[in-house]
């Protein structure tokens, strides 16, 4: 596999960088991942917002305008030898030169910041996965108030999500007093009474490009949905739950903490949803 580093292209296992880097000593950082089908990414300009969102959270100057990202993770994908892709993105805020400290909490001046990328191949859910659905767990929230930041420092995400490798799951959702925030690496979708609900986005969530989407599709095609703040006994009591992400796409959770989700199977409109989901996919790389 192929990777990019600093203005290289260069094979994966020959990229490194400082043990001084402060993406390593700090976690000071940023990523993005882009799903690629068929080596054209999806929705690309928005996962740059995105990026560039993360950045300004963080005070870091993007490295790149849009046209040379563009090249960049464009000449990356078509470097590999397969079609559907997962490209990571991580800048960090770079190592510290000659006569700095080699490590200071507060930000390094002059220092140009470290650009990583690589890509591998594509995991989305099977046909059978969405057919039984996951299960999951829930958890408190614990994380730090800047959550729509997609920094790289995600320990508190890790232990959250080994909770439910733990238990034999999918996820981890995630309740902050009483509400819902999202899942330990996914966006959760709550189907009550035919009605799409969604959390509302804020600094303690991560907004997916998928969860646009999502929500896109269910305004295209008339199906009923609210974005609000939705209690944990909303998400205990609905008919249906998802998760959504650029991997796992619309997968429905049927069991949390061990109890079925509506009828303990995917609900009609997980199904139709995912359905909807596809067709745009492939609009969009048709395109």
């Amino acid at each position: 596999m192929s990777a990019y580093l600093n203005g290289r292209f260069l094979p994966l296992a020959d990229a490194k960088v400082s043990v001084l880097d402060r993406g390593f000593v700090f976690g000071d950082g940023v990523y993005e991942l882009v799903p690629v089908y068929s080596k054209k990414p999806f929705r690309l300009d928005e996962h740059l917002r995105r990026l560039q969102g993360s950045l300004d959270g963080i005070r870091l100057a993007n490295p790149h305008d849009t046209g040379v990202w563009h090249e960049l993770i464009l000449r990356l994908v078509e470097l590999q030898d397969f079609a559907d892709q997962s490209v990571y993105i991580q800048v960090t805020r770079g190592m510290p030169v000659e006569g700095q400290p080699p490590r200071d909490h507060a930000f390094p001046q002059g220092v140009p910041p470290t650009v990583f990328m690589f890509s591998q191949p594509l995991a989305t859910s099977t046909p059978a996965q969405k057919a039984a659905g996951v299960c999951a767990v829930s958890a408190v929230d614990n994380r730090w108030q800047r959550c729509n930041i997609k920094a790289i420092s995600l320990l508190a995400n890790i232990l959250l999500r080994q909770q439910a490798v733990d238990a034999d799951c999918a996820e981890t959702v995630m309740l902050r007093d009483g509400f819902l925030t999202e899942g330990a690496a996914s966006n959760i979708f709550v189907v009550k009474d035919g009605v799409l609900r969604a959390p509302l986005p804020s600094s303690l969530m991560l907004t997916g490009v998928t969860y646009d989407v999502v929500l896109e599709l269910a305004a295209a095609h008339g199906i009923p949905h609210e974005v609000r703040a939705i209690s944990e006994a909303g998400v205990r009591s609905a008919d249906e739950l998802w998760m959504t992400s650029s991997t796992k796409e619309i997968m429905a959770i049927v069991k949390l903490d061990g109890v079925p989700v509506g009828a303990g199977v995917p609900g009609p409109l997980a199904q139709r949803m995912d359905g909807l989901y596809q067709t745009f996919k492939q609009q969009v790389m048709r395109a």
